[in-house]
């Protein structure tokens, strides 16, 4: 099995085939600590990770240490407003607008397999290739309930993480962050990277070594953009594609995010990833739930390149659905750069037939076949043909590259309208605004 709890220790030991990683129940308030991830370790006895001599682990001994306990602890899933001045994962406003919280170990489980996120993307897996750790925690004074999740896939060196806060007391109260994933340990002269971008220029790769301070990637534009990936790896300084330990932390949420490296006075390191906090604010009724989005981890002793083939290994296999998973894509062509807005029929079906001389196995028609789509500027949103461009509608096209031997794609951007078209005229409430205020256009 995967995961396993040393009762004595009271550890957990989470394996997979070339990483470990250790959580541990600190002190009589059994705070849930972060002791270790990295190479593999067979060894169950990791009790000395626990620091048991340090009176400043140990709040409930020596209560003028708490402070120091929080700040400088090496907390699983942090919070914030009682002595943890880091980064925090979780942030929670009661009506009367106090902010502080402190999670301590209520229960757990374990078990073969992995839940679903409801309504969210995530990955998945069976009884036979992953294993599940529930941890329960709860804020007493909140009745607020957390549960970590992480699972094990055994196959894989990848730990998916996902948390669920439980709102247990009859008051409403506002979460204005739930973060996915907390990662603390020593600072070792480790480097950040990250895949920044711009437009037709995406995940650039950018290395920069971590400095005290916080240094944070993030996306406010309400997707996860190509000016930011959701994507942070912290790599050992002289880390390449085949040597050096690199840890990757991969956000499976296509929203607002953040993910950041925050390196304290004492050296210790802090990564953080989820939704960005910024403008959100998340009113949790009493009974109700809230599902925050997958992080997944990946541990690397053999450089960047070995990170990277277990994200695709996991992704291949746990998180891309449907027939074209393990199929080879067929090689095609698009008709956009070639034509822009200027085709019908005659033009896409010449470019069809000099495309399956060459062997190209499928063509997408692109912008423009729709609506009154002659420019940049209009149409969008008007999904019928235009068939003044294409005589005969797409069933004609269709058949005659069908005949060629070809497949073919159409090409959609359904998210979008525009002001000068049929949809918005009819419809112009469905178009997200603030009323009163003059929407900002963009695409």
């Amino acid at each position: 099995m995967g995961i396993v709890y040393e009762e004595r220790q009271k550890i957990f030991q989470l394996n997979t085939p070339g990483s470990t990683y250790l959580i541990g129940l600190i002190d009589e308030e059994r705070f849930i600590g972060h002791l270790y991830y990295g190479r593999r370790i067979d060894d169950l006895n990791m009790e000395y990770l626990k620091r048991s001599n340090d009176a400043v682990r140990f709040p409930s001994r020596c209560n003028g240490e708490r402070l120091r306990f929080q700040d400088g602890f090496q907390a699983e899933y942090s919070t914030a407003g009682q002595g943890d001045y880091r980064e925090s994962c979780l942030e929670v406003r009661t009506r009367s607008g106090h902010n502080a919280c402190m999670l301590t170990y209520v229960s757990h489980s374990i078990y073969s397999g992995k839940p679903a996120l409801e309504g969210l993307p995530a990955t998945f897996g069976t009884e036979e290739d992953c294993t599940t750790l529930e941890i329960v925690c709860e804020d007493r004074v909140l009745q607020l309930q957390v549960r970590l999740l992480y699972t094990v896939f055994e196959k894989i060196d990848a730990i998916a993480r996902s948390v669920r806060v439980i709102n247990q007391a009859k008051e409403p109260v506002y979460l204005t962050r739930v973060l996915s994933a907390c990662l603390d340990m020593d600072n070792e002269n480790y480097d950040m990277i990250t895949l920044d971008g711009v437009w037709a220029k995406e995940r650039m790769i950018t290395r920069r070594q971590i400095a005290n301070g916080k240094q944070r990637i993030s996306s406010n534009r309400g997707v996860s953009s190509h000016q930011a990936n959701p994507f942070i790896a912290i790599a050992d300084s002289n880390a390449d594609q085949d040597f050096g330990r690199v840890y990757g932390m991969n956000f499976v949420y296509s929203g607002n995010f953040m993910a950041q490296a925050e390196l304290t006075q004492f050296d210790m390191l802090r990564v953080t990833m989820g939704i960005l906090p910024e403008g959100f604010c998340w009113k949790l009724e009493s009974g109700a739930s809230f599902t925050a989005p997958e992080a997944v981890l990946v541990f690397s002793a053999e450089g960047i390149g070995e990170m990277t083939r277990s994200y695709h290994d996991l992704y291949r296999n746990h998180l891309i659905r449907g027939k074209y998973c393990h199929a080879q894509r067929p090689v095609l062509i698009n008709n956009w750069e070639a034509t822009y807005f200027q085709f019908d029929t005659d033009k896409i079906l010449s470019i069809a037939r000099t495309a399956a001389a060459l062997g190209i196995e499928m063509l997408v028609l692109d912008d423009g076949w729709f609506g009154r789509r002659d420019n940049d500027a209009c149409a969008l949103g008007d999904w019928y043909v235009n068939e003044e461009k294409l005589k005969g509608g797409l069933p004609y096209l269709v058949s005659e590259i069908n005949r060629l031997g070809m497949k073919f794609g159409l090409w959609f951007e359904p998210e979008m309208v525009s002001p000068d078209s049929d949809l918005y005229r009819q419809h112009p409430d469905w178009a997200i605004r603030i009323p009163g205020r003059e929407p900002v256009q963009c695409r």
